[in-house]
């Protein structure tokens, strides 16, 4: 299935979230090179680049397929991104398979400045346009004295305002953004009101215009404490928890019921928003997709590409192998349920 994003096409449905597994060029390449990804996201940059040290980590949780991680932002600063994504695409003109450049700063200065450096990018060559889409993480719940900016719209809504204004400047641009997990239904409402309004409407067709293609549900939940003894290594850390800064953002198979919970509340909200613009966002579903039973839930719950990370974590490339195949198999045992269903209609 071939899933259309404004401007990319991502065929197969099927890609890695911004994460740790994502940061270098050769991780890069292992994703891109893999014929189950339908689209490679980088890990998220900062514009000079994240100070990582000994203190941001992941554990892998004992009893389910499940993370708790203390990163924040990618070592490599966004120019680094921007070169190797270059390479890539330079490597294999003929390919269609899109990049997502995930990016995030303090500031809606700092952001613009981003988005203009990959613009510059894009225009490059032609074909790019439709290779080469963005990613704003408003989400990540690791930085010390940043809460992520998307669980209060008048604090987001200044990021979004910058991104907005280089989307009507140049609407070949694919947007998105990476949301947390929100366990209320009204902070859904609220960011769904909040991004109607900026759709306008458009003078040749009559409909409504967003400026955001698409939206990631979820990135991982914050403030998450999980002990060593806990974890699949937890003989070895030395230190009571399983991250240095004891809590961190959980994820996997532990908040998979919370995200498919977001996937469906946005995709509800949408659809019944009346807004043309608000219901061609396409739906991201990730949190916990560790089998094709899980893609399968979020497909069910209402999202037309799925993500994954921790099973990419654990795996590597392999992961989207595991989940393709078995993803096909469990497809092809569907169409012949269905096709001898319909011969006992027959009869």
């Amino acid at each position: 299935m071939m899933v259309k994003v404004r401007e990319i096409v991502v065929h197969p449905p099927l890609l890695n979230t911004s994460c740790a597994w994502a940061s270098d060029f050769q991780q890069l390449i292992e994703l891109y090179d893999c014929p189950q990804t339908g689209a490679v996201t980088t890990r998220t940059a900062i514009l000079t680049g994240f100070q990582e040290d000994s203190s941001h980590t992941v554990a892998f949780l004992t009893g389910s397929l499940s993370s708790v991680n203390s990163y924040g932002y990618s070592p490599h600063p966004l120019s680094a991104y921007i070169g190797w994504v270059r390479t890539l695409l330079e490597r294999d003109p003929q390919s269609a398979k899109p990049f997502i450049i995930s990016i995030t700063d303090a500031t809606p200065q700092g952001l613009q400045e981003m988005v203009t450096a990959i613009q510059d990018l894009r225009a490059e060559q032609p074909p790019w346009r439709s290779r080469i889409a963005i990613e704003f993480n408003a989400s990540c719940p690791n930085i010390k004295g940043h809460p992520p900016p998307s669980y209060s719209f008048p604090t987001l809504a200044p990021f979004l305002d910058a991104l907005a204004e280089h989307f009507w400047a140049d609407r070949t641009l694919t947007l998105g953004i990476k949301l947390p997990p929100y366990v209320a239904a009204t902070q859904i409402q609220d960011l769904v009101s909040g991004i109607r309004q900026y759709s306008r409407q458009d003078a040749t067709s009559g409909r409504h215009v967003n400026p955001f293609a698409f939206l990631v549900c979820t990135n991982t939940l914050g403030n998450c404490l999980v002990f060593s003894t806990e974890t699949t290594d937890g003989e070895t850390r030395g230190s009571p928890f399983a991250v240095p800064p004891a809590v961190g953002g959980l994820a996997g198979e532990a908040i998979h019921p919370l995200s498919l919970g977001n996937v469906y509340s946005f995709s509800r909200f949408l659809a019944e928003s009346g807004d043309s613009g608000l219901q061609e966002i396409v739906i991201v579903g990730a949190g916990g997709v560790t089998s094709p039973e899980a893609v399968a839930r979020m497909h069910r719950a209402g999202a037309k590409i799925v993500g994954c990370a921790t099973l990419v974590g654990r795996l590597g490339v392999a992961a989207f192998t595991q989940l393709s195949q078995e993803q096909k198999t469990a497809q092809r045992r569907s169409g012949e349920v269905e096709r001898v269903r319909r011969r006992g209609a027959k009869l």
